[in-house]
Parts: structure tokens; C-alpha cells; sequence
């Protein structure tokens, strides 16, 4: 059970919301979740596209094991286009990205969010 007594930076410290691209910039500094399909490896970069269709640069964690196409980057927003990986979820090589994607709008959509998510 969760108790009144947390204050919201308490629970901000251990949320990571989903986002697509375009929620990015709204969570530069936070931790979120980003599903989404790998691209292109470049050393220590990988481009995704995010479910929103998106490119998105993350910069990956030296022992993260990316072996599907669809991962779900666990990580801290650098900037609005950037995410430094902190874990990877493989997720397989199919994956209905646009249910991802309506998904994430509904979870962010103001009228559950606040009762949900936070």
C-alpha cells in the first residue's frame, strides 16, 4: 500500500514514466521508459525510431545486451532528442507500435494521469 505521507519529489525519484519522441523534452533530467526499435548501432550510440516514429539517439550502458529489434530503453533523458541507457528490456522482433504508441498518449492523457501515474 502506498502512504499519503510521500511527498511527489519522493515518488518522482522512482517513477519512469513510458514516453515517445515527442514527450522527450518534457523529461529532460528524469527517468521515463522508451519503447521502441532499433535502428542503428554506432559504437556506443544506438539510433531508434520511438513508437510515435521518431528518431531518438541513446547512448548505451556498457553492459546493456541488445539482441531484438523492439528493446524498451530504460534511461535518463539527456536532452530532446537524447537518452542515456541506464537498462534494456528486449521485446522481441514484433511489435505493434502503434498500440505502443496509443498507449502512451493515454497515459499521458490529463484526465488518468494524475490518478495513475502519480
Amino acid at each position: 500500500m502506498f502512504s499519503d505521507q510521500h511527498d511527489s519529489s519522493d515518488k518522482d525519484k522512482d517513477l519512469s514514466t513510458r514516453v515517445n519522441s515527442a514527450r522527450l523534452a518534457d523529461y529532460v533530467g528524469k527517468h521515463i521508459r522508451l519503447p521502441c526499435k532499433a535502428l542503428k548501432l554506432d559504437g556506443e550510440r544506438i539510433t531508434v525510431e520511438a513508437s510515435d516514429g521518431g528518431q531518438v539517439t541513446v547512448q548505451v550502458a556498457s553492459n546493456a545486451d541488445i539482441t531484438d529489434t523492439y528493446i524498451e530503453v530504460i534511461g535518463r533523458v539527456t536532452d530532446s532528442t537524447t537518452v542515456q541507457m541506464l537498462a534494456c528490456v528486449n521485446l522481441g522482433s514484433d511489435l505493434d507500435m502503434k498500440l505502443v504508441n496509443d498507449t502512451i498518449e493515454l497515459i499521458h492523457d490529463p484526465r488518468f494521469y494524475a490518478k495513475m501515474f502519480c
